[in-house]
């Protein structure tokens, strides 16, 4: 039997995902045919474009919803104001790099909200939207971080370390029906947030790019390769697919070995 993949007729919502991994896993998401939401805290035109342009390009409904992912509620709402969530991707993260005894405990809050506590509150709508559908995939973003840890990330890696312990409650919560729960981990990915941190990195180590990337940046991935956008929504429809139907409760890395040290 052959497995062919077509999200026709599927709303996908993707938090954090007006740049990087969000918006590359949105783009994928949506050649597959589903109709994609896409989000983050902002409400900028060049936010509402990219859905414009998603939409266009493909030919699915994609829109963009603001909302906060450290707020609760809003979380919520965001999943009420999509009407329809047969696809969750909580994506939505920050990051914060800091000694235990001097990380700001606002950093710790806002990071343990929007890196784990949003996806609870998002799973907590969709699911039963799922249920009703009789179909549904919710895919959590975690890290390499979410496996392993390095130091002074602590709230980070706390929190992406609960993702995945959510992602296997979600998975057995719903092991009987039709809704798979699933983790990808991604080590480093070449993302506009990571292409601006080059330069910077450069000067303080009085180093090439070249030799940033695979000295610095690489240091912890084997293959010496940046993860792409584009792989991490090819991974997400596939754990969409009817051949992933089995694949619930578990972790996938997309991190060139870097777990496998």
């Amino acid at each position: 039997m052959a497995f062919e993949i077509s999200l026709a007729g599927k709303t996908a919502v993707i938090t954090g995902s007006n740049s990087g991994i969000g918006l590359g896993i949105a783009w994928e998401l949506a050649r597959a045919g589903a109709d994609v939401v896409l989000n983050s805290f902002s409400n900028s035109e060049e936010d509402h474009a990219h859905a414009a342009e998603i939409a266009k390009a493909t030919g699915t409904k994609t829109r963009y919803i603001q909302a906060d992912m450290s707020k609760g509620e809003q979380c919520r709402q965001l999943i009420k104001d999509a009407g329809k969530c047969d696809i969750l991707v909580n994506n939505a993260g920050i990051q914060h790099v800091s000694p235990i005894p001097e990380f700001p405990v606002d950093k710790w809050d806002a990071i343990i909200a929007i890196n784990m506590s949003s996806a609870f509150h998002t799973t907590a709508i969709a699911l039963p939207m799922m249920r009703r559908a009789g179909w549904g995939r919710v895919i959590n973003i975690s890290s390499a971080h979410g496996l392993t840890a390095s130091p002074f990330k602590a709230a980070y890696i706390a929190a992406k370390h609960g993702v995945i312990g959510l992602t296997k409650t979600t998975a057995l919560e719903t092991a009987q029906e039709h809704i798979t729960a699933n983790a990808i981990c991604p080590g480093y990915v070449l993302t506009p947030i990571v292409e601006k941190q080059i330069p910077d990195t450069m000067k303080e180590y009085n180093m090439s790019r070249e030799e940033v990337i695979q000295n610095v940046m690489l240091k912890r991935q084997p293959s010496k390769e940046f993860a792409t956008t584009q792989q991490l929504g090819g991974t997400a429809v596939f754990l969409c697919s009817d051949a992933a139907a089995q694949i619930t409760g578990t972790s996938i890395s997309v991190d060139g070995g870097w777990t496998a040290l």
